[in-house]
C-alpha cells in the first residue's frame, strides 16, 4: 500500500463507493511504490501538490483571466491564479506568464495559434533525433497546418561533438528557409524531449536575429533544471518559452507559457482562451502554484543538482556494462541508451517489456539515425527525476545499472533465463524501493 495518507484515504473511500476504481487505484499505488521509475518525463509530486489537486476548486468554472472572468464567484480563483503567475515569473526570471495551458502540447498549440498563420514555416530538430510530436510531426497540428524544416545533430562519429546539435547546420538550414520562404519563415524552435546535452540559447538567438524570426524554447523536460539554475536559462535569449509543469519541475501535469514581451503575452492569452481552451483547471493551477513555491526553495536546487549527478552515474554505470550512450553521456536528467552497443539483437520494445517485468519502468526510444521503426527502436530513454525524488543517489543508480544489465543479458539468453533473472531482480527492486519510500 502507499505511504501517503492522501492516496490511502482516497482508496478507502472509493472501495466503499466505487470498488472497481478503488481496486485499480490501489494496484497503481502499489505499482508506483514498488517499482523504479526511469521514464524521463515522470516524477513523484509532494503531498501538498497532490492535496491541492484534490480540492473543491475542481467544482468551479473560471473562464477568462483574473479580474476578467465570464462567471461570477471567482474571487478566490483570481487570487490563486495571480499567485501562480507571480511565482512562475519569479521562478523563471520573466515578466509574463500564462498558467492555464492544460498540457505542454496545448501550450505549444496556442503558441502557433498566437504567432503563426496556417502555411507559415518554422524550424525544429529532426524529430527522430529528439524532437517532440508538436514540433512538426506530419499527423500533428504543427505539421498539418504549418511547414517544418528540420536541423540535424552532428552525425560524424569522429567528431568530439558527435550527436550534439550541429549549430552550424542550424544556421545554414534557417538561412536557407529565410531565403526560400521569406517572411513566411516565422519561428525557430529549440528544446527537446530526448536530448541529453546543454542547449546554447545564445547561439540560437544569434541565428534567429540573422533570420529576423522569433526564437521559441520548449523546456518541458529541463524546466526544473532551468528554474534552479542547473541548466542555463532561455531568458533573455528566447522571445517565448513553453513548458510542462511536471517532469523535472515536479508539479502537477499541466502546461505553462512565459515571455518578456507584453504584446506577445497579450496575443498568447487570446490564443489560449478563447482560442483553443475553455475553462481553466483551477485545482491544477493551485497545484502549479504550490509546486512553483516548492521550486523557489533552496532545497530544490539541491534536488536538481542530484538529478544530474544521478543521470551521469547511471550513464557511466551502463557504459561500464557495454551499453552505448548517445552523445557519450548527459548534461541533464536523461540519456538515450543505444542497445546495439550491447547486442545488435536487442531492440527497445523488448527491453521495455523485459525491464517492466522486473519492476524497472522505462520507454523504448529511437536513437539518432535509428534504422528501426518507432514501434521497435534501437534504444531506450532513461531519466532520473523520479528516482532522485525517492532519495536515490549515485550508489543506488549504480545498482540500477546492474539491474538493467542483468535483465537484458538474461533476455538475450532466452525465455527461461529471462524468467529466472527477472524474478530475482524484481525482489531486489522491491527491497530497494522499500528503503526509499515515495513522498508522504
Amino acid at each position: 500500500m502507499p505511504h501517503d495518507p492522501i492516496t490511502t484515504g482516497t482508496i478507502a473511500e472509493l472501495n466503499t463507493f466505487d470498488p472497481a476504481i478503488g481496486s485499480l487505484l490501489a494496484l497503481e499505488a502499489e505499482r508506483q511504490s514498488s517499482t523504479i521509475e526511469l521514464i524521463a518525463s515522470e516524477n513523484h509530486v509532494s503531498a501538498p501538490v497532490m492535496h491541492a489537486m484534490g480540492t473543491c476548486l475542481t467544482n468551479k468554472y473560471a473562464e477568462g483571466y483574473p479580474g476578467a472572468r465570464y462567471y461570477g464567484g471567482c474571487v478566490h480563483h483570481d487570487g490563486i491564479e495571480r499567485i501562480a503567475i507571480e511565482r512562475a515569473c519569479k521562478l523563471f526570471g520573466c515578466k509574463f506568464a500564462n498558467v492555464q495551458p492544460h498540457s505542454g502540447a496545448t501550450a505549444n498549440q496556442a503558441l502557433f495559434f498566437a504567432l503563426l498563420n496556417p502555411g507559415d514555416v518554422f524550424a525544429s530538430l529532426v524529430l527522430a533525433d529528439g524532437g517532440h510530436l508538436t514540433h512538426g510531426l506530419k499527423v500533428n497540428m504543427s505539421g498539418k497546418w504549418f511547414q517544418a524544416v528540420h536541423y540535424p545533430l552532428v552525425y560524424d562519429a569522429s567528431k568530439p561533438n558527435f550527436e550534439h546539435i550541429d549549430y552550424d547546420a542550424v544556421e545554414r538550414v534557417c538561412l536557407e528557409a529565410k531565403q526560400q520562404h521569406g517572411d513566411k519563415f516565422k519561428l525557430i524552435m529549440c528544446g527537446y524531449s530526448a536530448y541529453p546535452r546543454v542547449i546554447d540559447f545564445a547561439r540560437f538567438r544569434a541565428i534567429a536575429d540573422k533570420c529576423n524570426v522569433l526564437l521559441h524554447a520548449d523546456i518541458a523536460h529541463i524546466a526544473g533544471l532551468v528554474a534552479s539554475g542547473v541548466h542555463p536559462s532561455p531568458f533573455p535569449h528566447c522571445h517565448v518559452v513553453t513548458t510542462t509543469t511536471h517532469k523535472t519541475l515536479r508539479g502537477p501535469r499541466g502546461g505553462l507559457f512565459l515571455t518578456n514581451d507584453e504584446e506577445i503575452a497579450k496575443k498568447y492569452d487570446r490564443a489560449l482562451f478563447p482560442g483553443i481552451q475553455g475553462g481553466p483547471l483551477m485545482h491544477v493551477i493551485a497545484a502549479k502554484a504550490v509546486a512553483f513555491g516548492e521550486a523557489l526553495q533552496p532545497s530544490f536546487r539541491t534536488y536538481c543538482e542530484q538529478v544530474v549527478r544521478n543521470a551521469r552515474a547511471l550513464a557511466t554505470g551502463l557504459q561500464s556494462k557495454g551499453f552505448r550512450i548517445s552523445s557519450n553521456g548527459t548534461d541533464n536528467h536523461l540519456m538515450l541508451v543505444d542497445l546495439r552497443g550491447k547486442s545488435t539483437q536487442l531492440i527497445g520494445a523488448d527491453a521495455e517489456k523485459w525491464l517492466e517485468s522486473a519492476g524497472i519502468i522505462c520507454n523504448k526510444n529511437g536513437v539518432p539515425q535509428d534504422p528501426r521503426p518507432p514501434k521497435q527502436t534501437s534504444g531506450i530513454r532513461l531519466g532520473t527525476p523520479a528516482t532522485t525524488t525517492r532519495g536515490f543517489k549515485e550508489a543506488e543508480m549504480q545498482h540500477v545499472a546492474s539491474f538493467i544489465d542483468r535483465v537484458l543479458t538474461a533476455g538475450l539468453a532466452g525465455e527461461a533465463a529471462l524468467a529466472a533473472e527477472t524474478a530475482k531482480v524484481r525482489e531486489e527492486v522491491r527491497t530497494l524501493c522499500a528503503r526509499f519510500p515515495l513522498p508522504a
